[in-house]
């Protein structure tokens, strides 16, 4: 079930992040993040009182400090998918959220088994292949972007080991404290102006809505499926989500696949499978 739980929430991230990433294209980033989180809040309060469960103080304090990780995370990323290839960015970004997570297991205790753990070294290697550029270089093609996204993976890579170390007994509440979080940062920073925080045009706010709720959503698969399932392996399948993303830029914006690319798109299905054992 974790497994599942897991690659549903990637490929969630995935469209979410591709919707977001439009959305900062023709709007700031900055105020995708500060309207999505809203509209992510409000889903996520509503989601926690029907799901229901008991939080304590440490869970929601540990959810609101990995929820202004995340939200740092969620406007480096959008700010690097509005400048670089969208192909070149979600995969890097991915890369790094994987790793923190995978540390953090090790040295939490965690010792996947040996299957598990090529099938953890192959979807490494996916994402690295998926991220490679146009002419089939592993050297990213936009330096601006790969530092937004070295931050952005960072940030969820701090997020995603946050989420390991609340209750199991605290329902969604840690994700409300963490989406709470984001917003009250992003909107002080919008009363002190340094955030736009005028509503979305009508040409980003559909993509705004959608990158919200997709990204409340894939909070939610991933929480459940840290519950279920060891750090170090959730947090590499989360990270396959480029690989929709990538899917995506191909279709809508019709970016090319290096051969490079569709070799590790290839990989990544074995690399789950393994994973699932």
């Amino acid at each position: 079930m974790a497994v599942l739980l897991a690659l549903l929430s990637a490929a969630t991230y995935g469209v979410g992040d591709f919707c977001g990433g439009m959305a900062a294209r023709r709007i700031a980033a900055t105020s995708v993040v500060l309207w999505s989180h809203m509209v992510g809040l409000g889903l996520l309060v509503v989601s926690a009182t029907i799901v229901g469960g008991s939080a304590t103080g440490g869970d929601l304090l540990i959810g609101g400090l990995g929820g202004l990780c995340g939200a740092a995370g969620v406007g480096f990323l959008y700010k690097g998918l509005s400048i670089g290839p969208m192909s070149v960015v979600a995969p890097i970004t991915a890369l790094l959220s994987a790793a923190v997570p995978i540390l953090a297991g090790v040295l939490e205790g965690e010792r996947p088994s040996t299957a598990v753990s090529v099938g953890m070294v192959a979807a490494l290697i996916a994402i690295v292949l998926v991220s490679a550029e146009g002419g089939g270089s592993l050297r990213p093609s936009d330096l601006r972007g790969v530092g937004f996204a070295l931050a952005a993976g960072l940030g969820f890579g701090v997020f995603f080991v946050s989420l390991s170390h609340v209750g199991d007994d605290s329902g969604l509440w840690p994700l409300v404290a963490a989406r709470l979080a984001s917003v009250t940062a992003v909107g002080a920073l919008a009363l002190l102006g340094r955030v736009p925080r005028a509503f979305p045009r009508p040409d980003a706010r559909a993509l705004t809505l959608a990158a919200g709720v997709l990204d409340a959503v894939a909070n939610v698969l991933y929480l459940l499926a840290v519950r279920e399932g060891l750090l170090s392996v959730v947090s590499v399948l989360a990270a396959l989500y480029p690989v929709s993303t990538v899917l995506l830029a191909r279709l809508v914006l019709h970016e090319r696949f290096a051969t490079i690319q569709r070799i590790g798109i290839a990989i990544a299905l074995p690399a789950a499978i393994l994973m699932a054992t």
